[in-house]
């Protein structure tokens, strides 16, 4: 009986990650690349959309402006390199070093940033 039972159990799917870092959803229009879904991407990560914008056209070395809640990049860059550069920002500044959460804030004390885990508690310094 024990068997049978068994066997009538759904499958269990056991997700390892429960956070994915979001892709770019956008368009090239003549030299600019539009990111349409940019406010998604910052509402998933749940930081400040300054910072990420900031951390983001520096690393791909290119101007750009705000028009709503899409991103309007001044040259075009490939999506691979700005997913590239999302999944890099997520773990240097979202994702815990230790327990690998999403769950995390950013403190400053004393002139130092901090990346700080409300699920397990650690804390680590970051430079920006």
């Amino acid at each position: 009986m024990l068997e049978e039972g068994l066997q009538q159990l759904p499958e269990v799917n056991i997700e390892t990650e429960r956070f994915e870092v979001p892709k770019v959803a956008g368009h090239i229009q003549g030299n600019k690349t539009v990111i349409t879904n940019f406010g998604a991407i910052v509402s998933a990560l749940r930081r400040d959309q300054s910072h990420f914008l900031k951390y983001l056209l520096k690393e791909i070395a290119a101007p750009g402006v705000m028009d709503g809640s899409r991103l309007v990049i001044g040259r075009k860059v490939s999506s691979g390199l700005l997913n590239m550069k999302i999944k890099e920002y997520a773990e240097k500044f979202v994702i815990c070093s230790i327990c690998s959460k999403q769950d995390t804030v950013l403190i400053e004390k004393e002139g130092i940033t901090y990346l700080k885990c409300t699920a397990c508690g650690s804390q680590k310094e970051i430079k920006l």
